[in-house]
């Protein structure tokens, strides 16, 4: 061999040996997804990174993934579009709702972008049952009634998964216990209105069922004969029915406004519209509406939104009489007014009664206050059965704005709780209220009780009895002077004597409602004084024949009068208990009430009985006021 051989051999075997060192594998502590930088260092991958940066050398470091759709990176894929990240990149898609014009899942960037709505309505991707129709959204779709339906129990119109069922109109039953051949015709003729319902004619069944309520208060018939409690119970579900129904007949009416006026002059305001924001103004010449569109749909319900208020004169016809129920604040603040206790108020309506209803039916509690304004006459009109206004205003009165509070039992009353007044003027009330229900402007007169009066009163009575029960044993121990008259003056002393004693012991009514109690004390009020009257016409008549009748007869029997006596007073409150019973008692004394029209049956009762007494003994009196001399005898 050549002796030049191994001299290449060890220079190939040196360079073999470098090159092998320059070509070493990684150490093994470089981590997944990284690669080997100089045998001392790991570099990651692209779409990695480390704590340490790009090139790192400590064995506890990781590559971990870049998110490029999170901040601070958050790569744009354009209008509804997503970000989607990867191990190592990222890529795009339609949001939920939309899609490629291509009809690609995928793309890359938002150069590619051509994302647009996804019509799931007349593509057949819908889910939407068959009671409901598929309305097309931005990105989604919506499935709502049909024209004539509602979701049924626990379902909510609009969702997804809404299942519906027909709608029928409520059902109107009479309050229990109360029985009533007027208001029997009326919800007959209310059930042949809910079996003829047709969706489409619903503006026809609106119209049809006012004006029924109409011919109920216009004429109602025997509902005047019942009782006041009876009366405010049907008050009260009529109210409520006729709210429940005016809610569900907007549901099949065109979105827009919707007006009627009854020829009675009951006014129906509607607004069925898309959802909204912002105040609403709504009304009619009765009253106006202004509220937060937002309180009107209720939280989850998807359909139409619906704001109504309906104004009826006529119902004032079975709210006449109720009571007014103050706030212990307001109550507060009147007694440190009047300086007295307020025993309650005497209400006369002003305005007509407004009742106001959303699609939201939890409105006990309003997220935002609704503003009315009320129309009502500047001065009483007659024929409104009180003179209360019909003299100039007092201290004692105020106007107020309330609303018809019912209660477990269904009966009603006014109040003021959430309620305030902002103003009066020109025959207009603005009130702001936090609950909707059913509002009027009343005129309150407030029975304040006098201290003072109470006790002259009490003490004068007490004397009186004193001196009449003297004279009721004047007259039956004392023998000399019995006699016709002496019998007029013991019975018309025991009248006054029983009279005063009940008046004394059962005039206030505590409590404020009128129950068997009062009424019994009224009726006997009325008897008694009643049979004083009569007692007095019986000594005119006593007068007569002793003066003018000298010769011709010592006067009527004691049978006879008895008769008279007792049994005329007894005969007219006998009438007037079966004609208006309601017409004894009332909220604060137990006495005949004006507005129950048994004030009429008792003279003194609204004129003065002086002219009514006389005119039994005007005949026993000249010209001149001389006695006229009796008849010669023949």
């Amino acid at each position: 061999p050549s002796p030049c051989l191994p001299a290449v051999l060890g220079v190939l075997l040196t360079l073999s040996g470098a090159a092998a060192q320059k070509s070493k594998p990684c150490a093994p502590w470089c981590p997944a997804r990284s690669t080997c930088v100089n045998g001392t260092a790991c570099r990651c991958e692209a779409g990695f990174t480390s704590t340490s940066g790009e090139i790192f050398t400590e064995r506890t470091d990781m590559c971990e993934d870049i998110n490029e759709c999170a901040p601070p990176r958050s790569l744009s894929c354009g209008k509804f579009a997503d970000c989607q990240n990867v191990d190592g990149s990222y890529y795009c898609t339609c949001s939920p709702g939309y899609g490629l014009l291509s009809g690609e899942k995928v793309f890359k960037d938002e150069s590619q972008n051509t994302c647009q709505d996804v019509d799931e309505c007349s593509s057949g991707q819908h889910q939407c049952h068959n009671s409901t129709v598929c309305v097309n959204t931005p990105g989604s779709h919506k499935c709502r009634c049909r024209q004539g339906w509602k979701p049924i129990a626990g379902s909510l119109n609009g969702r997804i998964n809404t299942i519906c069922e027909e709608i029928h109109l409520p059902t109107w039953t009479p309050p229990h216990g109360v029985h009533s051949q007027s208001l029997s015709g009326f919800l007959d003729k209310v059930q042949a209105l809910s079996r003829d319902f047709k969706p489409a004619l619903a503006n026809v069944t609106i119209q049809r069922l006012i004006q029924s309520v109409d011919d109920l208060l216009k004429a109602p018939g025997d509902l005047e004969r019942l009782a006041l409690s009876d009366q405010h119970l049907v008050a009260t579900q009529l109210l409520s029915d006729l709210e429940q129904s005016m809610r569900t007949l907007a549901r099949n009416l065109p979105t827009g406004p919707f007006t009627y006026r009854s020829p009675s002059g009951t006014e129906l305001s509607l607004m069925v519209q898309e959802k909204g924001t912002g105040n609403v103004t709504m009304g009619q010449s009765h009253a106006r509406m202004l509220l937060d569109w937002a309180v009107a749909s209720e939280d989850g319900d998807l359909g139409h939104p619906v704001a109504g208020i309906l104004s009826s004169p006529n119902m004032q016809q079975l709210l006449a009489n109720a009571s007014l129920e103050l706030t212990p604040e307001k109550q507060a603040d009147l007694e440190d007014t009047y300086e007295g206790p307020v025993r309650g108020a005497r209400l006369r309506l002003l305005s007509a009664v407004s009742s106001v209803f959303l699609s939201n039916t939890r409105t006990h509690e309003l997220g935002s206050p609704v503003t009315f304004a009320f129309s009502h006459p500047v001065s009483p009109r007659a024929g409104w059965g009180w003179a209360l206004l019909a003299t100039p205003r007092g201290p004692r009165q105020e106007v107020v704005c309330a609303f018809w509070k019912s209660d477990n039992r269904g009966t009603g009353r006014w109040a003021t709780e959430g309620c305030r007044k902002l103003g009066s003027q020109n025959g207009s009330t603005t009130c702001q209220c936090t609950h909707l229900s059913s509002f009027a402007v009343l005129m309150a007169h407030y029975d304040v009780q006098d201290p003072q009066l109470t006790f002259i009163t009490k003490v004068g009575l007490a004397l009186s009895l004193v001196c009449l029960l003297l004279c009721i044993l004047t007259f039956l121990l004392v023998r000399p002077i019995q006699g016709s008259r002496t019998t007029v003056h013991l019975h018309l002393c025991v009248c006054l004597f029983v009279g005063s004693a009940v008046f004394l012991a059962g005039i206030e009514n505590e409590g404020g409602q009128v129950g068997l109690r009062c009424r019994l004390v009224a009726a006997l009020l009325h008897y008694c004084f009643l049979a004083a009257f009569c007692w007095m016409s019986l000594e005119g008549l006593e007068l007569y024949f002793l003066v003018v009748r000298v010769f011709q007869g010592q006067g009527l029997r004691a049978r006879w009068l008895c008769l008279l006596g007792y049994g005329v007073p007894l005969a007219i409150v006998g009438i007037s208990a079966a004609v208006r019973s309601q017409g004894y008692g009332r909220a604060a004394y137990c006495w005949l009430d004006p507005a129950g029209g048994s004030s009429g049956s008792f003279p003194g009762s609204r004129d003065r009985p002086c002219p009514w007494v006389k005119c039994a003994g005007c005949r026993t009196q000249g010209p001149r006021g001389e006695a006229p001399s009796p008849s010669p005898s023949p």
